[in-house]
């Protein structure tokens, strides 16, 4: 391969350290928005634990069986 000239080898330079600098900046948006997600699956399945718990009282009271943990246990 040939020897690059000074202006050929600073024009890599800087394409390498922005690119690198896309990069980094990429992988924090990827972190921040599975954090997001991961909060928000977090907060759905706590409001499903609590419709759960509401169903399995109603049931209780109506003296009738818990059709969902029939099906989450044949699941």
């Amino acid at each position: 391969m040939a020897e690059l000239t000074d202006s050929q080898k600073q024009f890599y330079e800087d394409a390498l350290q922005q690119t690198k600098t896309e990069i980094q900046e990429l992988e924090n948006h990827i972190q921040e928005e599975l954090a997001r997600v991961k909060q928000r699956i977090a907060d759905l399945q706590a409001g499903q634990k609590a419709a759960r718990q509401m169903y399995d009282a109603a049931c209780m009271h109506l003296g009738i069986p818990n059709d969902l943990e029939e099906e989450e246990s044949q699941g």
